[in-house]
């Protein structure tokens, strides 16, 4: 079985998010989506999400692309978490192009950068509805 997962705090979820989570999926036959927490999100990011993280999570696993939806408490934890979860493929958004190359490196894991839904973004939505 050929595992992936990627990352990320899925606020508001969108289309672009399910785009990115089916291609996550067609990678490989298990998806584990790390799913930022919301003391993570303000610790580290500096940001508050709109839904809590037991919301989000709610959400995610809804999503027949998904198999397992993990906390992501820490931006060190992904080299545990692949070895953990037996990681084949570790998959990110390509506006994250080369931050996590090391990780082939440090976990035999391949690292793919996915382009991103171009007309979408939970930023964009955000500034939108502040538009109104």
């Amino acid at each position: 079985m050929k595992r992936v997962i990627t990352y990320g705090t899925f606020d508001l979820l969108h289309y672009g998010h399910i785009e990115l989570l089916k291609r996550a999926k067609a990678l490989g036959d298990y998806l584990v989506v790390a799913l930022s927490t919301d003391e993570f999100n303000w610790d580290s990011k500096q940001k508050k999400a709109y839904f809590s993280y037991e919301k989000r999570k709610q959400l995610l696993e809804a999503i027949r692309y998904v198999d397992l939806v993990i906390p992501e408490q820490a931006w060190d934890q992904k080299v545990n978490d692949i070895k953990l979860y037996q990681i084949d493929t570790f998959v990110m958004g390509d506006d994250w192009k080369g931050k996590f190359d090391f990780l082939r490196d440090e976990t035999d894991a391949e690292v793919i950068y996915l382009p991103r839904t171009p007309e979408i973004s939970t930023t964009k939505i955000k500034q939108d509805l502040n538009m109104n």
